[in-house]
């Protein structure tokens, strides 16, 4: 038998081309990891109430997955050669525990667990009401309406879009709708709760880690459903406070080409600006407009062209959003609106 020559080794085609297919298939697998992590992940937690909620869910995978084991190793047994057969109470009996009885047993153990964790998951329903006086949000097509309460020596104020909060201390939510059922869902934080018109929910959350987090819609609610979300911004404590303190006095005056535009092209009939303008109703307040993480609800990131080219046709960036389009004003006017609202900070 000839030598093997010497030199590095090379594998033979069918082996090349094996461990190609599993280069490959590497990223794809590692895919759904992916969503286990980040801005908008349940099994990320970085609040009380979804650290719960991630224990049940493991709570939940190791159980169901001893069922699964149990009854494909029933099966398994049941498919091996023997030569006699079982005797009908042989396998009366193994249907009985294994197909039966262990399964009715996990699944008893799994919702005694479940509800034994319900006070962590939903805390207020296991004592009174909270003290806390709520922040009020709104759902409205497509977009949110916050309003903080007074507290401490600061006062009462309205956002939109993004909510702020300090962590290590719990929030409670009263939780309306304008128009239809949305559904208020921070995965980072906690879990759902629908918002219906004529009625107010109540949800508390404890945030235990800072950071920016992304909160989507969780119902259906019209055309731009899925465009339609908020930031969460989990601040220190101190920094909470000063911001709060900041939201009181408003935006000052700048005597800018944009902030002319704004008034003139009759902007502030629907949007307000603390300091600036009378308080507006019918759409998003504007105030610091230029801290906000997004553009028209989690659509797009808070840049003067996005801001630029929702304000020239929202519907074109969001179907069904109720401002009307600006596109008939020359360019230049949008462009120099747009950097006045991003530089409101």
């Amino acid at each position: 038998m000839p030598a093997r020559p010497c030199g590095p080794y090379r594998p033979s085609g069918t082996t090349a081309r094996s461990t190609a297919i599993h280069r490959r298939a590497l990223p794809l697998l590692l895919i759904p990891l992916s969503g286990c992590s980040g801005i908008q992940s349940a099994l990320d937690p970085a609040g009380d109430e979804a650290a719960a909620i991630y224990t049940l869910f493991l709570v939940m995978v190791v159980g169901g997955a001893l069922i699964w084991l149990a009854v494909v190793g029933l099966l398994l047994h049941a498919a091996r050669r023997r030569e006699a057969p079982w005797s009908e109470k042989t396998a009366g009996r193994l249907i009985a525990w294994g197909g039966v009885a262990f399964p009715v047993a996990v699944l008893l153990a799994l919702l005694a667990y479940a509800v034994w964790l319900m006070p962590a998951i939903r805390p207020w329903l296991a004592h009174s009401a909270p003290a806390a006086r709520p922040i009020e949000v709104t759902g409205e097509q497509f977009w949110w309406r916050i309003r903080y309460p007074a507290a401490e020596g600061m006062t009462a104020f309205e956002t939109a879009n993004e909510l702020r909060l300090p962590v290590g201390a719990r929030a409670v939510f009263a939780l309306k709708a304008q128009d239809v059922i949305h559904s208020f869902w921070i995965p980072a934080l906690g879990g759902k709760m629908d918002m219906i018109p004529g009625r107010t929910n109540t949800l508390s959350l404890l945030p235990t880690r800072a950071g920016v987090f992304r909160a989507p819609c969780a119902e259906f609610c019209g055309a731009s459903h899925t465009l339609m979300a908020f930031s969460v911004v989990v601040m220190e404590p101190e920094d909470y406070a000063a911001w709060r303190r900041a939201q009181a006095g408003g935006n000052p005056a700048t005597g800018s080409e944009g902030e002319r535009l704004f008034a003139r092209h009759g902007c502030a009939g629907c949007h307000g600006i603390r300091g600036l303008t009378e308080t507006a109703s019918l759409g998003p307040d504007l105030t610091f407009f230029g801290q906000r993480q997004t553009v028209g609800a989690g659509t797009l990131a808070n840049t003067a062209e996005n801001v630029a080219r929702f304000i020239r046709n929202p519907d074109k960036v969001k179907p069904g959003a109720k401002m009307p389009a600006f596109d008939m004003l020359p360019d230049g006017d949008i462009a120099a609106m747009a950097d006045y609202l991003v530089g409101l900070k």
